[in-house]
């Protein structure tokens, strides 16, 4: 009788190991810890990433750091690439990953998201003198510097633009000042980013899509307190004007819509 018991005691924790965790559970450890501990990549600016002393920076930063202190705890973060920064979450690594993780349905199938906090959009740079493109339409027959594996590379070939290859945003704009594109389709927030530390660069926004993509905070699944107690968080920075204050340091206007 009592092996039979310690059986089924045993097989009662083995089932409560793979249940998810119990409302609440993550919020009380994050609050009794005094830290809510934040994945980040750390290399992907303006986002996150070090400065020239070293010190970890970035509007994502700022963002958690902010979450945080509404939360009545620290921040602290935890870094890591990209390709394993979610799975992190995963492995109780941290409690939330906080670097523009897009909001997405099949995402949403195994983790939580906080309230929208950043928007971004498909936008057509061209020269600031440049008065021929002024649509996504108007690309046919141009020239479009992007990178080839990208969705703003294939929007750009669906526009009937041809392919000029390029790593990325800073050689893609470069490629477009030099006259050896007519333009490049790319994501509004690194274009705000490269304005703001470049004001004077004479490139601009010719057109955007309507609709915008989203991120939010990823938390582990079931766990709607935690998720609550960080778009309150949200809520109230944007509320006390802390919201727009790091929006502006990093991009020259509020990048939440």
């Amino acid at each position: 009788m009592i092996r039979l018991k310690t059986i089924a005691i045993a097989a009662l924790i083995q089932v409560a190991a793979t249940l998810p965790s119990l409302a609440g559970e993550n919020l009380t450890a994050i609050q009794q810890a005094g830290v809510f501990k934040i994945g980040t990549e750390g290399t992907y600016a303006p986002f996150t990433f070090h400065d020239q002393s070293g010190k970890l920076v970035g509007f994502d930063v700022e963002i958690g750091e902010a979450v945080a202190e509404k939360l009545g705890v620290k921040a602290e973060f935890i870094e890591g690439k990209w390709d394993g920064l979610i799975a992190g979450i995963d492995s109780k690594r941290y409690d939330a990953v906080i670097n523009q993780v897009g909001i997405t349905e099949a995402r949403k199938q195994k983790y939580d998201f906080s309230d929208p906090y950043i928007a971004s959009k498909a936008v057509l740079i061209v020269r600031a003198n440049d008065e021929e493109i002024k649509s996504f339409e108007d690309l046919k027959g141009k020239k479009a510097a992007q990178s080839l594996t990208s969705n703003y590379g294939k929007l750009a070939e669906q526009s009937g633009a041809e392919l000029v290859a390029t790593d990325g945003f800073d050689q893609s704009i470069q490629l477009v000042l030099t006259r050896r594109a007519d333009a490049t389709i790319n994501d509004s927030l690194s274009f705000y980013d490269f304005k703001k530390q470049k004001p004077d660069a004479p490139v601009k926004i010719a057109a955007e899509q309507a609709d915008a993509e989203h991120s939010g905070i990823i938390v582990r699944k079931g766990d709607p307190e935690l998720v609550e107690a960080i778009n309150k968080a949200l809520a109230e920075i944007r509320a006390d004007g802390t919201y727009d204050k790091i929006s502006q340091k990093y991009f020259g206007q509020d990048v939440s819509k």
